[in-house]
């Protein structure tokens, strides 16, 4: 089964490198949110928008790679699973479990990540 998945650019820590095994991309784009930045993240964000065929060599690398500071995270579906990965923590939950989605947006919140940008779709 193939998972798809969403990175922004930005969000590597520096010396980081996203290059699992089977991953392939989708679509790179540039996206303006002046306006909505914070202070520890740029006004204009490139998006990744990647494929794989393997969910969880996607999921170690961003969750090594993703930067701790920023409030960054990379959203994936694999299937009907819904994965949210902070740098260093995966959240793995099914649409409608507001628990595990409850605890995903909790982590989101305690790293840093906007209220607004906690609006990932199930």
């Amino acid at each position: 089964m193939t998972a798809t998945g969403t990175l922004i650019g930005d969000s590597l820590r520096p010396g980081a490198e996203f290059a699992p095994r089977g991953a392939r991309i989708r679509r790179v784009y540039r996206l303006d949110l002046e306006g909505t930045g914070t202070a520890t993240q740029p006004p204009v964000w490139t998006v990744i928008e990647f494929e794989t065929d393997d969910t969880e060599a996607a999921v170690e690398a961003l969750a090594a790679s993703l930067n701790p500071g920023g409030g960054w995270y990379a959203d994936m579906r694999d299937g009907r699973d819904r994965i949210i990965v902070f740098a260093g923590t995966v959240f793995r939950y099914r649409p409608g479990d507001a628990e595990g989605r409850a605890a995903a947006m909790a982590h989101g919140r305690a790293a840093g990540v906007p209220e607004h940008q906690l609006d990932w779709p199930d």
